[in-house]
């Protein structure tokens, strides 16, 4: 593990330690758990992203799933 510098505005930092407190952890845990969360949302963003694209320029055809139709169960039947 790294030790890092990063500069913070004051109450950001307020804000974290009393979270960090409320939590029982550390500023750095707490800190390392929130880039963990980000870089997984963004992560997820991007393929979406990428799916989005894909679907523009690949589109659904009408009947591409009709295949299926009859093969799915509802619990109702």
């Amino acid at each position: 593990m790294r030790t890092v510098q990063m500069t913070l505005d004051d109450n950001l930092v307020q804000t974290v330690d009393r979270v960090a407190k409320y939590l029982h952890t550390t500023r750095s845990a707490f800190t390392r758990e929130a880039l963990h969360q980000a870089v997984a949302r963004v992560k997820t963003q991007r393929l979406e992203e990428k799916h989005r694209k894909g679907y523009l320029n690949h589109p659904v055809s009408a009947d591409e799933f009709g295949v299926w139709e009859n093969e799915q169960k509802w619990g109702d039947e």
